[in-house]
């Protein structure tokens, strides 16, 4: 085990009743990087997020999280240091954007206790990061589909976590905005040593943000390490079933990949 490890996985694995999902996952993540994690779908990309986050409990294998296991930590400590934005996230039709994105402070606030002057200036700089301020007093059930997950967004920059986890959190958003929220995730890896860990679709976007990638497969992790090293096409080609070709950019300095599909 590193004693630089933010995340530690030994020998993991999760089923469905007797479906196997995840299977000999074993993983050192170090802390302050920008990781994706990348796959076809049904591979196990949001189960494993569930199991980080410890929303889940492996069937085998340990997870340790900053050196302890990850489900010896109460709910509540767990959630000052883990940050989900998910896929989908039901709003509910009673809420503003402001009391959705406050949500984020409940693990900061004592019970019944009301939010503090610090809680109420971290809603307001994650809305004004994500650019949804004017929106603060819509109720959810009058946003777009892109202006709750941006609010869902908010909510996780103002949980003010050391650890942000995405499960394809852009994927109703358009281009500016998923740029926009990539664009924030990075600044936070690199200006305050923060963890980004997002599951993306998108090997583009993934190779213009991502410091490692995590390739998944039927339940496993066939490949791990820094992005120009692992995003190959022979790589994609083992993932995916296509064939692709990985340009170096040297304009951006970073990768570019292309696509044809694999004729069976």
């Amino acid at each position: 085990m590193s004693d630089n490890s933010l995340f530690t996985l030994t020998d993991v694995s999760f089923a469905y009743g007797t479906d196997p999902v995840l299977q000999e996952i074993n993983l050192c993540l170090p802390p302050g990087k920008f990781y994706g994690v990348v796959g076809p779908n049904g591979c196990g990309k949001t189960t494993f997020l569930d199991l980080l986050i410890g929303a889940r409990k492996q069937l085998t294998g340990t997870i340790v999280f900053n050196g302890k296991q990850i489900h010896a930590y109460a709910k509540r400590e767990l959630a000052r240091q883990l940050a989900l934005v998910p896929q989908e996230f039901d709003t509910g039709f009673g809420f503003t954007v402001e009391e959705i994105v406050l949500m984020g402070r409940h693990p900061h606030i004592d019970r019944f206790s009301s939010p503090s002057q610090e809680d109420w200036l971290a809603v307001d700089q994650a809305m004004e990061c994500i650019g949804i301020s004017k929106l603060k007093d819509r109720y959810t059930n009058n946003l777009s589909g892109g202006q709750k997950q941006r609010a869902v967004v908010a909510r996780a920059l103002a949980q003010n976590a050391p650890v942000l986890l995405f499960d394809e959190a852009t994927a109703s958003l358009d281009v500016k905005y998923t740029l926009q929220i990539f664009n924030i995730a990075r600044q936070l890896v690199r200006a305050e040593g923060r963890t980004v860990i997002a599951v993306i679709h998108n090997l583009n976007l993934a190779a213009a943000y991502c410091d490692q990638l995590l390739f998944m497969k039927d339940g496993r992790i066939l490949c791990h390490g820094p992005t120009d090293q692992t995003l190959t096409a022979e790589t994609i080609a083992e993932v995916f079933d296509v064939q692709a070709q990985v340009v170096f950019d040297p304009f951006n300095k970073t990768r570019q990949v292309s696509f044809q599909y694999w004729q069976q």
